[in-house]
C-alpha cells in the first residue's frame, strides 16, 4: 500500500515541488490549498511527470477551522493512516494591510499569524489522531525570516519555529517526528510577488555566502529526507537551506 502524504499550499513553489518529490516516492499526494484550478493544474502535471494518478487535489481555506475538519473528514474516509504531514501554506500576507494608524498594524500582523502559524496548527490538529503510530512525520515550513529583522512575518515563522519543539515533544512517546525546514531566499515562488527587482535579488544574494538563490526542489529534498525512514532519529529539529545566510541556530 502506497504511502500517504499530504502537503498544504502544494499547489505552487516550494509546497508543489515536495509534493512531487513525495509522489516521486511512491507517495499518494494530497494537495490542499485555497484555489482549486491552481491544484488541480499542479496535479495533472505532476500526475503526468510521474506516470500515475498519485497527487489529488483538495480546495480548502485552511485558515478556516471548519474548512479543515471537512478536509480531514475526507480523506479519513480513505481509511489510511497519514504517513507524512507537511504544513508549508504560508506567506507575506501581512504586507497587504498598510496605512497609517493601529488598525493596519494590527491587520498585518494578524494577517501574516494567521497566513502561517493558524493553518498550520489547524493543519496538525485536524490530522493527529490520523497520524501513523509509530513512524509519522510532520514536517512545518519556518524561515530564516525567523533570524532576522522582518517584523510580523518574521515574528509569525518565529512562532512557528517554537511550536515544533512543543509538538516534537508531545509526538515522541507515539514514535511521530517532528521537524521544521527553514528556507531562505527561494524566489522561484510567489512569495515575493513584484518586489523582486533586479536590485532587491543582488541584495538577497549578496547577503547569501553561497552566492546564489535557492530553489523549490532543494528545499524539497530537505523535505523529503525529514519525511523518510532514514530520519526516523531527528525530531524537534530546525533544519536551514539557505545558502549559509544565517548560520548554526536551530
Amino acid at each position: 500500500m502506497a504511502r500517504l502524504s499530504i502537503v498544504s499550499g502544494g499547489g505552487t513553489g516550494i509546497g508543489r515541488a515536495v509534493a512531487e518529490r513525495l509522489a516521486q516516492e511512491g507517495s499518494t499526494v494530497a494537495i490542499l490549498g485555497r484555489r482549486a484550478a491552481v491544484l488541480e493544474r499542479a496535479a495533472s502535471e505532476i500526475n503526468e511527470t510521474v506516470g500515475d494518478d498519485r497527487v489529488v487535489p483538495y480546495p480548502v481555506d485552511l485558515t478556516v477551522a471548519d474548512e479543515v475538519a471537512a478536509v480531514a473528514s475526507r480523506l479519513r474516509e480513505r481509511g489510511d493512516a497519514v504517513d507524512v504531514l507537511v504544513a508549508n501554506a504560508g506567506g507575506n500576507a501581512g504586507r497587504r494591510h498598510t496605512g497609517p494608524g493601529l488598525d493596519a498594524e494590527v491587520a498585518a500582523w494578524r494577517a501574516d499569524f494567521e497566513t502561517n502559524v493558524v493553518t498550520s496548527v489547524l493543519l496538525v490538529e485536524a490530522f493527529r489522531a490520523d497520524l501513523r503510530r509509530p513512524g509519522g512525520a510532520v514536517v512545518l515550513l519556518g524561515s530564516v525570516a525567523a533570524y532576522r529583522p522582518t517584523g510580523s512575518y518574521g515574528a509569525a515563522k518565529a512562532a512557528v519555529h517554537a511550536w515544533t519543539y512543543t509538538l516534537a515533544t508531545q509526538l515522541a512517546d507515539d514514535g511521530i517526528t517532528v521537524n521544521t525546514v527553514a528556507p531562505g531566499f527561494i524566489p522561484d515562488t510567489e512569495f515575493f510577488g513584484d518586489q523582486i527587482t533586479p536590485e532587491f535579488r543582488r541584495s538577497r544574494v549578496d547577503a547569501t555566502p553561497l552566492g546564489r538563490p535557492g530553489t523549490p526542489e532543494e528545499v524539497a529534498a530537505a523535505v523529503g529526507y525529514l519525511a523518510s525512514p532514514q530520519a526516523r532519529f531527528t525530531t524537534g529539529q530546525i533544519i536551514q537551506v539557505n545558502g549559509g545566510m544565517v548560520y548554526g541556530r536551530g
